[in-house]
Parts: C-alpha cells; structure tokens; sequence
C-alpha cells in the first residue's frame, strides 16, 4: 500500500496554520487550562485533515493480476511470417502464470479480436481472415488495445511487426503512455523474400504536344540479377512491348514515344518476371496532359454509319465514332475528349456506372454533352433518374400526360435465392422508377416469385406512389424459380380490365419448369397485352425468354451487367406509349440565343417529329414546337455545357432540316458551344512525401481556386484544402492507389485539368525492419525488444494498483473534529468527561422563619 498526493503545494498552507496556533499557545500558555489545550488539540488537527484533504490524497493499493496483450502484424508486408507468429505466441504461453490474463488481436489498417484477456488461454486459436492488409497502422492498434484492457492493472502491450508503419504515428502515441501502467514488448519479424521485382518510379511529361516524341522513364528495382518483360499502356492499348536485363538493384529504362492520344492521357508501365515475392509493386501509372485541337467523341447508336458525322464532314473537328457497346468505364478515357455526342443510343446498352462517370467528366472537367433524339433516346432510352438525366437541361416527363392511354402495367420479378444481392436490388431500384413514371390512375401490380407466385401490389389503380414504391423495396429474397404460374397470375390479373396498353416486365436470372406459354401469351394477345422479358446473368434461360418475348410482342434484353437494369424497366415502361413522339409536322419557334440566330436568317425548315421531354427551370429553349415541347435547349451543368436535340439526326423526324443548306453548320455550331474554355494558366500540382497535394498557382491568386479531385471510376472525392500562402493550396485527398484527377477552376470558371499517379502503398515495397522506430517505441514506453518467447510472461516492474481516495474520509474527520469543538465551547469539557457532578443552575436561599406561619403549622400538627 503506497499514500500519495496529487497537489502537494497545497500543504504548504500548514505553515500558517502551524504559526497561528503555535503563537495562540505561547501567549497564552499561563492561562491555558487542561479543557483548553485540548479544543486548540482538536482544532489543529482538524484545520490539518482538510488541508490534506484539498491537496487530493489517495492511496494505491495493489493489484496482483496483470495483463499481456498480443498484438499480430497481419499487413501485407508480413506475408509468410504468420506461421513463425503463432509458434512464437504458443511457446511463451507455456510460461503464463496464474493470476495473469493474456489476449490476442491481430491488426493491419484496423484492429480486430482473435482472443479475448482471459486467465484461460492456453492455445493459439486458427487466426479469423483479414481483408485490408495494404496498410500498417501501429498507432491504432496500440491505441485500441490501450481501450481494452484494464488501466489500473499492469500491462504489457506484445507487438509482432516489422516495424514499418505506413499509416499513423506510433512514436506520438507512445508519448501518451508515459506514467501509465502500459509498456511495450515488440518482438521483431520479416517477411522472408527470396526474388522481387518493383517499378520504383515511373515518369512521363506534365504536358506534350501531338506528335511530339515523350520520354516515358521506368525505374526498377530487382533484389537479383535475371530477366524480365516491360509493357507501356497508353490509355489501356499496349504501344511497347521489351524483354529487359535486369542487375541486382535499380534498372533505368527510357522509351520515346510519339503522343498519338489527345487530352489527359494516362500512360502506365508493368514488369513482369518469372518468380516474383509482390505482385502489387509491379504497375504503376502516369499522366500526360496532350495538348492539340478540340477533338468530339460520337456516340452512335445507329447500326449504319453516323449522321452527325457525315453532316460534319472531313473538314470539321476532330472526332471519333464509337458504338454505345464500346464506351469505356475510365475516366481518362472521356477526359481526352473536349465533348460527347450521344445520338440515339439506349441507355441500358451504356449502364448507370458509365452514366455517372461521363456525369463527373461534365460536372468537374468541363466536358460538353449532347443527346440527340430517336427512338432509343431521352425516356423510350430508359434514361428517366440517370445520371444523364441529371446533367441534361430537359426531364424525361412530358407535359400533359392526361393525353395518354390508359396504362397497365404488371413487374413480374424472380425473388429466388440466386438474386440475392445487387441483382435483386438493382431490379427493385428499377421497378420503383417505373412505379414513378405512372399516372396516379394508371394501373399497376407487382408480382415476386420464387417457387410459387406472391401477389406484393394487387393489380389496380395507382392511388399512392409512394407506398408502391416503398412495398417494392421491402422484397426480400426466397427459394426456388417458377416462371409460369407467377406470368399466368400477371395474364390473367390484366385480361378483363378495360385499359388501352396492357404491358408485363418478366426479370428472371434462372430457368423454370416447362409450361403451356403459347396458349397462355396467345390468349393474353387477345385481350391486348403485351410481354417483354429481361434475362440476368448467363444462367438465365435466355432462349426460352426471347422466344416468350417474340409470342408476346414485346423485347428481349439479355442483360449482363446489372447496373442496366433500371434503364431497362424505365424504358419498357416510356415504351408502351409510343405519344412520347410526337409525329405531326411542324415548324419550330426560335428564339433569340447567341449564336443560333445566323442561322436562321433565311426562314426556318419544317420539321416532322420530336420526343417529348419538359425543359428544366433554368435551362434556355433555343427552339420549340407550338406545344411548348423544346426542340433544342442548353444550360450549364457544373462546368460544362449541356444540349438536348429532341429531334433526330438521319432526316426521318427532322424533315427539312437533314436537307437545310445549314445542316453543316447547325451542328458545327451545337458542337462548338459546347467546347470548354480552359485556363491558360500552368498550375503544378504534385504529390507530396506526406501523401498530400501540393497546388501551385504563379498568379498569387490560390485562396480564389475551385479544386475538385475525381477517380478513375468518376467518384468525387472528399477532399481537405488548407491555403499554405497566395501562391500554394495543399490538397489532402482520401484516394486508392491509381489515378485521380484535379480539375482547377478560377473564379471565371476556366478549367485547368491535371492527373497524378497514387503509387501503390509503401506496404508493398521490400523494406528491412524497422530497427530504428522498434528501439525508440520500446525505450519510451519501458519494454524491452524480445529475443525468447517465455521473456513475454517475465516479471513486472511497475505493479498495478487501485487507487482509493481518501480526501472525503479527510473532509469528514475535519468535519466531525469541528463538530466536537463546538460542543466543548458551548456546554463545556465536564459535559463531555462527567468528571464532575453537575452544579445546581439556581443557588439555594435560607427563608427566614416567619412566626405566624409557625404557630400556625404547629396548630395543624397538633390537630393531626
């Protein structure tokens, strides 16, 4: 047991109190009585028990338990020491002692249990997968085993690592464990590397020209002499292929190469050997800014050759016709593009991750887009909620839907357990847009099966959207597949209703038991329905589907990927109402806008037909039919400028226009105000040590920037800006390894674009231990670097203890003392000693004998 105090400045205020009484006493000591000396007694000690009490006095009393901690490196560096780990762990709990409780947990990026503090363990349990292994974060994980055990017992904290931290701060942390009862035993490991090869560094220039030769610069590093392959990528197409010789250390390789792509370019270099210990530092890429003339990507969704392309001729801008099969998922790859055309392409042939890739290159980079009109475009395109949607200045709803046929629609949705996942989601997603494209008295249902039919939404009016929706959402998935009794329900569901289209969406991912379909989808022809089927994935019975489709007068989609499936339903459901075109020859109405009105000096041509869309509040119309319905309008999305062309680009609904002697420049005109305006200013942006961005602006004018970083797969990321001086803004991004890409506007909104390479983590470089940050981890916080497993279980320098205060006891023993001396002073010391009888409170008087008064009490006795 050990008494301590936590502020012993406060006794020097005995001294005082010492004086006073000392001085009370001396001077008064002739005329001190015993009853005296003993109140002054009790006075000075109760003055001194609440001053010991204010100085915060507590006694430590001894705790015999005490805690081992393991703490296993599982990161990607330690590959192939987790066998070597658990042998180490197993033999030094063979010397645990009784009254210690030891516990393992294991750790890359974040800590997770393999065996809870316990008196009981004994054995080394089979270590629980871990995911995340491209980072070592030491500081966490001793922070988080610091929340686990119990603080007032003596600790031992047991790393086994490598020492090479790539996240956090352990040296930091480990100051906080200063005085505590926590210390640190670290028992170093190394991954055991026998052959590695690694590209170091790879280099291409900021910016290049068309045509100019670039130096593309790889770096790397092998541990022993051998053979290798080297493979350059310029925008994911192989442009180099070169066996190379490799010497045991750093191998430099220089490759010139002509710039054929325009725009941010991404290039990227891979090594490739025979025996090689991590794959992971085999790729790196970089970033090549491509300067040249604008250049326009056509999406054509036409089987024959683009119209917008021939109307353009050879002598216009610089462009590239692509099939919508054929777009790419990477960001790069539209970034090299100054703007995008799309000319009646289906939306379920392009898929929503693309959509909102192309959305970010629009929002951020300043990418022009156009969609261009057709049967396979705006809502009969399956685009209604799409990212596409979202950037263009038009809704896929039109005006005056009390003009359409009466609908019913009937989703009959595979619920099996095979679509459990994104599928099933995806499909719900898809069912509830094409609830949101209805008539409140359209008519719906909504069938789920597995292996039997479940009726979610009887068929009938449409009174509550958003219940609808919310009934779809909550499927859950079930059993087997069985596909025709659940579409014989959704037939006969639809067969007496008076209803102008009648329409049913089969999605299935499965097969099901033979039925009678013939009769059944020819009986429902008659009653007017409709049947289009949506295969998922390859183990749908896609032969049986198109041919249920081919009977039911409907479409087939073989779906693949799965994000398609909303355009799929909010297509099929914009289709079972061809008055989305409008087909009666008009002549539009132009209106004054900048750089449309030449055009038209000389009279405007007819046109035959259009698409029905309903312009969005702050969109400008540059053209529009006697309804109202726009023709062509544009806004700006973000930093890039948007159009929709409602009508078509082959002649067959604009008419006049395909033979306008303007027809050329109509669309060289659409194209070139699309065309961002980038900034001429060179900002240099560069990845720093720290893993931050440091962005300089020569023009003083960095606190005023508008800085967005985006990856490959168009998503936005969270991004930190800290203003270093008028010239610098630092950029701390949470980014992967691979490319990100800045866009950089001013307060004019001129985009400037750049693209960096995140390098793989340093988890994946071949590094020797750590020696340097083991050695200072286990000094600060008083462990030892472990050589022998039983050196875990040794004995303890810093013993637990409880801590008890005792400053209340204190305040109540002064309180007491208190209490006792003023009972003496008011009623005395014999009230409390009883040493004395108590003296009579009144004195008592002799009375003088009166003479009558006694004759007469003599008289009475006499009588008596």
């Amino acid at each position: 047991m050990d008494l301590r105090i936590d502020m012993p400045l406060v006794l020097l205020l005995l001294l005082p109190l010492f004086l006073y009484f000392g001085w009370t006493y001396f001077h008064e000591r002739q005329r001190l009585k015993r009853s005296h000396i003993v109140v002054l007694t009790i006075r000075i000690v109760a003055a001194g028990c609440l001053v010991f009490a204010l100085a915060g006095p507590y006694l430590l009393l001894p705790i015999k338990e005490e805690q081992i901690v393991y703490l296993v490196d599982r990161s990607a560096s330690m590959n192939g020491t987790e066998d070597e780990m658990v042998q180490f762990i197993q033999e030094s709990l063979q010397s645990k002692k009784e009254p210690q409780l030891a516990g393992i947990y294991s750790f890359s990026s974040t800590l997770q249990t393999e065996a809870i503090l316990s008196k009981t363990l004994k054995e080394v349990p089979k270590l629980t997968e871990i995911k995340a292994t491209d980072q070592t974060n030491i500081e966490q994980s001793l922070q988080l085993a610091s929340g686990i055990i119990d603080p007032k017992k003596a600790t031992r904290l047991v790393l086994l690592t490598d020492g090479n931290e790539t996240k956090g701060d352990a040296l930091e942390f480990a100051t906080k464990l200063k005085g505590s009862n926590i210390s640190v035993d670290i028992k170093p490991f190394s991954q055991p590397v026998v052959n590695d090869v690694s590209l170091k560094s790879f280099v291409s220039p900021q910016v290049a020209y068309v045509g100019e030769q670039q130096q593309l610069v790889t770096d790397i590093h092998a541990t022993s002499a051998g053979q290798g392959e080297l493979l350059l990528y310029e925008n994911d197409e192989l442009i180099h292929r070169e066996a190379v010789e490799l010497t045991e250390g750093t191998n430099v390789f220089t490759y010139k190469h002509a710039a054929t792509a325009e725009g941010l370019v991404k290039y990227e270099a891979v090594v490739q050997v025979g025996q090689d210990a991590i794959f992971e530092n085999n790729k790196l890429t970089s970033v090549t800014m491509v300067q040249s003339e604008p250049h326009l990507l056509i999406v054509n969704g036409y089987e024959t050759a683009s119209p917008i392309a021939a109307a353009l001729g050879s002598q216009s801008i610089a462009y590239d016709v692509v099939a919508p099969k054929s777009l790419p998922n990477e960001l790069s790859s539209y970034l090299q593009y100054n703007a995008i055309v799309f000319d009646n392409v289906p939306g379920h042939l392009v898929g929503e991750a693309k959509m909102s890739v192309i959305e970010q290159a629009v929002k951020n980079f300043g990418v022009g887009f156009t969609m261009v009109g057709g049967e396979n475009s705006f809502g009969l395109g399956g685009y209604f909620k799409t990212p596409i949607e979202t950037l263009l200045p038009v809704e896929m709803e039109i005006k005056g839907k009390e003009q359409l046929p009466s609908l019913g629609l009937v989703i009959v949705l595979d619920r099996s357990g095979s679509m459990q996942g994104s599928k099933l989601e995806l499909a719900k997603e898809a069912a509830a847009r094409s609830v949101e494209m209805l008539r409140d008295e359209d008519t719906l249902g909504f069938i789920a099966f597995d292996d039997r039919p479940w009726e979610i939404i009887e068929t009938g009016p449409l009174n509550s959207k958003e219940e609808a929706v919310d009934t779809i959402l909550s499927v859950t998935p079930g059993g087997g597949t069985e596909i025709y009794s659940s579409l014989a329900k959704a037939y006969e569901n639809l067969a007496d209703l008076k209803l102008q289209r009648k329409h049913i969406i089969l999605l299935t991912d499965g097969q099901s038991q033979a039925g009678n379909y013939e009769d059944l989808i020819g009986e429902g022809k008659e009653e007017g329905i409709t049947l289009s089927t949506v295969a998922i994935g390859q183990d749908a019975d896609a032969n049986l589907l198109e041919a249920l489709s081919d009977m039911g007068s409907g479409r087939f989609y073989d779906v693949i990927d799965e994000q398609t499936i909303p355009s799929i339903l909010s297509r099929e459901t914009a289709m079972i109402s061809r008055t989305y075109i409008e087909d009666n020859p008009f002549y539009p109405a132009i209106y004054n806008a900048a750089g449309w009105n030449s055009l038209f000096a000389n009279g405007v041509p007819q046109m035959n037909a259009y698409i029905g869309t309903t312009a969005k509040q702050g969109a400008t119309v540059v053209a529009e039919n006697e309804k109202e319905d726009p023709v062509l309008a544009q806004w700006q999305y973000g930093l890039g400028k948007t159009f929709a062309f409602t009508s078509d680009s082959t002649g067959k609904w604009t008419g006049d226009w395909a033979r306008w002697q303007n027809w050329g420049a109509f669309w060289q005109t659409l194209i070139s105000q699309m065309l961002p305006s980038y900034n001429d200013v060179a900002y240099d942006v560069r990845l720093e040590a720290d893993g931050s961005f440091m962005i300089t602006d020569p023009t003083n004018e960095a606190a005023f920037l508008d800085i967005v970083a985006v990856n490959e797969a168009g998503e936005e990321l969270e991004t930190q800006l800290e203003t270093i001086s008028a010239s610098q803004v630092r950029a701390v991004v949470q980014a992967e390894p691979g490319l990100i890409f800045f866009r950089i506007a001013d307060e004019k909104q001129a985009i400037y674009q750049a693209g960096l390479s995140v390098p793989y983590s340093a988890e994946y470089e071949l590094l020797p231990v750590n020696n340097q940050l083991i050695e200072e981890l286990t000094q600060r916080t008083g462990g030892t670097v472990l050589k022998e497993p039983q050196d875990v279980f040794r004995d303890f320098t810093t013993k637990g203890a409880d801590r008890q205060n005792i400053a209340t006891w204190l305040l109540l023993a002064s309180m007491l003392l208190f209490f006792i001396d003023i009972t003496i002073r008011r009623f005395g010391w014999n009230f409390l000693t009883n040493a004395k009888k108590k003296e009579p409170l009144v004195e008592e008087k002799t009375i003088p004998e009166d003479t009558n008064v006694a004759q007469l009490l003599k008289g009475m006795k006499k009588r008596s």
